[in-house]
């Protein structure tokens, strides 16, 4: 048991990890080339507009339901409304430009058609629903904007930008999302060893039950836009209906257990099942409606040929350097001076905040760690609080203790 699942979790990270590792990249380059304010002005919103922009981004992207978390945590991280992050989480992997042709090319136009459709429609629904159950408006306003962020990017060279990009995508992302990445692996690898191999052959006969099986299959299993298609394919040429088939297709990309145990960490509980309720009921709603179809017009699947993969080399390497970046990040949060107070300062928005709060500790000979992913400064416990708030404000910031939060 214990060697199958060490295999299986092997397995499950090696098909993440380099999606994963490029969604940390794109998510990096992102925090350079998108200013804070257009994801303010844009997505952050509880507007229907904000959620439609959202999905309308997210479905050309050929990023995973794994390689989307770390670009959804960026946004969020940025000011995006939680309604438009669900609905960026939901249309992203469901389809993409990459497997819009793949699934022409394996399943024909009907399945083409109905991939973006039925992305672009439960993003919006998710989205709208989210936004209309958070009670926290949020409006974009100058005043939250840190005046010293894009100063700070525009005078950067390219190699401190790009190191800059490299530090967030790998570092402050990875700290954010690794633990529940992990989390989520070896929930994924659990449920792989303990489904029984002929459980599907014995209940596909039954549209109904085959719809079921599908979503069971589906929900926690990890697989890709593109490597879902010859899954399905298989499936119906095996003889469950398409409409079922759809169903894994539909859901397989959209929700894996690591993306399920990100989303509940860090959107809530309510977001948690408002997300899963989108993609089970449009899941369906498609399948029954491209049964009809198939029904009604007597379409068959004529084209199949082999997907291909990513070797087995670049698999391993991003494998070992994604573990390598989560348990460090794992062994940092260990490390826990006793001897420092906490204190919030909810205004500092970049690394120049980072530098002028230090600025102004320096001049005082108090050594402090800024935080900046946390908004938290790091002070001896020595240091009154007085102190702390004459320093900070001198700086141009506001503090408070953590329990005033």
């Amino acid at each position: 048991m214990i060697k199958n699942f060490i295999f299986e979790f092997w397995r499950i990270l090696n098909e993440m990890s380099p999606f994963l590792i490029l969604g940390f990249l794109i998510s990096g380059i992102s925090k350079i080339i998108i200013p804070k304010e257009k994801i303010y002005i844009y997505l952050s919103s509880s507007s229907i507009s904000s959620v439609l922009k959202s999905t309308i981004i997210g479905i050309p992207l050929p990023l995973c339901s794994c390689g989307v978390i770390p670009v959804a945590t960026h946004l969020e991280k940025e000011g995006a409304s939680k309604g438009a992050t669900i609905s960026f989480l939901i249309s992203t992997p469901t389809t993409g430009v990459d497997s819009i042709f793949a699934t022409y090319s394996l399943l024909g136009p009907i399945f083409a058609i109905m991939r973006p459709i039925s992305a672009f429609i439960s993003g919006i629904f998710a989205g709208c629903i989210v936004n209309i159950f958070e009670k926290k408006k949020i409006n974009f306003s100058e005043k939250e904007i840190c005046k010293n962020c894009d100063s700070e990017i525009k005078n950067l060279s390219l190699i401190k930008k790009m190191k800059s990009a490299i530090n967030y995508g790998f570092f402050e992302l990875v700290e954010d999302t690794g633990i529940w990445i992990l989390l989520g692996i070896i929930i994924g690898s659990i449920i792989s060893i303990l489904i029984p191999e002929n459980l599907i052959s014995k209940y596909l006969s039954n549209r109904i039950y085959s719809y079921l099986i599908m979503l069971f299959i589906g929900v926690p299993l990890y697989v890709c836009a593109t490597g879902s298609i010859p899954i399905a394919s298989s499936l119906i040429s095996k003889g469950i209906s398409p409409g079922a088939g759809f169903v894994f297709l539909f859901t397989g990309p959209a929700t894996n257990s690591a993306t399920l145990t990100f989303i509940l960490g860090k959107l809530g509980k309510r977001n948690f099942l408002i997300y899963i309720f989108s993609i089970i009921f449009w899941a369906i709603i498609f399948g029954i409606a491209i049964d009809k179809l198939y029904l009604k017009y007597n379409f068959n699947f004529i084209h199949y040929h082999q997907n291909r993969i990513l070797p087995f080399w670049l698999k391993n390497l991003t494998s070992i350097t994604l573990l390598f970046l989560i348990l460090k990040t794992l062994k940092f949060k260990k490390v826990r001076n006793k001897n420092i107070k906490e204190f919030i300062i909810p205004d500092m928005k970049c690394k120049q905040c980072v530098k002028n709060i230090e600025s102004a500790f320096k001049k005082e000979n108090i050594k402090v760690n800024v935080n900046l992913r946390k908004k938290k400064i790091y002070v001896p416990e020595n240091v009154s609080y007085e102190k702390v708030e004459e320093l900070v404000k001198n700086a141009g910031y506001n503090v408070r203790k953590e329990e005033e939060e």
